[in-house]
């Protein structure tokens, strides 16, 4: 059976194309994800969330090349792994640099540790969709503004704007929530 018939199976439901399209190209996406710098003992991990990314949004492949797209999701699956795994190592390294004090007090200044993270994140789930999304993707998903523009369907001129009035009221309302705690 050819690639495209494959794919268009898959996309239907039918579990059998699926199944042979992760084992043609299981190996390609291993070797790149090892070449982009995956470690030996990560790929397992990381050729699965290609596959369930893979699974999750066949139904939009809509492209003339499947293994351009195939790379294109495990370039994305690399990029999240690691970045996840260094915010991780980050914040552990975070509460190890903090004094250590009686285990009393040790609830407690875990939850002061992370505190602008969360003033942080409810500020930016309080903005509206239209200025939230190109603000995380454009700082928490390192996406370039034609990026943004393609994944949310907007023109380049429209991202540029909401992601300054996204950052002007998320100025805003970081002020006020510290206002708030403060006062």
């Amino acid at each position: 059976m050819i690639e495209a018939e494959l794919i268009l199976k898959a996309q239907q439901g039918e579990k059998e194309a699926y199944i042979e399209l992760i084992q043609i190209h299981q190996r390609t996406v291993e070797k790149f994800a090892f070449q982009c710098g995956v470690h030996s003992n990560d790929l397992a991990d990381v050729s699965q969330e290609v596959f369930v990314k893979l699974y999750r949004f066949l139904h939009q492949f809509k492209q003339d090349r499947f293994t351009t797209w195939l790379y294109k999701i495990t370039l994305n699956a690399t990029r999240d792994y690691y970045r996840k795994e260094q915010r991780q190592q980050a914040k552990e390294q975070k509460l190890l640099a903090q004094p250590q004090r009686t285990s009393s007090s040790s609830a407690e200044e875990f939850m002061l540790l992370f505190e602008e993270d969360r003033l942080l994140h409810h500020a930016i789930q309080a903005l509206d969709e239209k200025y939230r999304y190109p603000l995380i993707l454009y700082y928490f998903h390192e996406l370039k503004y034609e990026e943004i523009a393609e994944v949310l369907n907007i023109s380049l001129s429209t991202v540029k704007m909401r992601l300054l009035r996204a950052k002007e009221k998320l100025k805003v309302a970081l002020i006020q929530e510290g206002n708030v705690e403060n006062g």
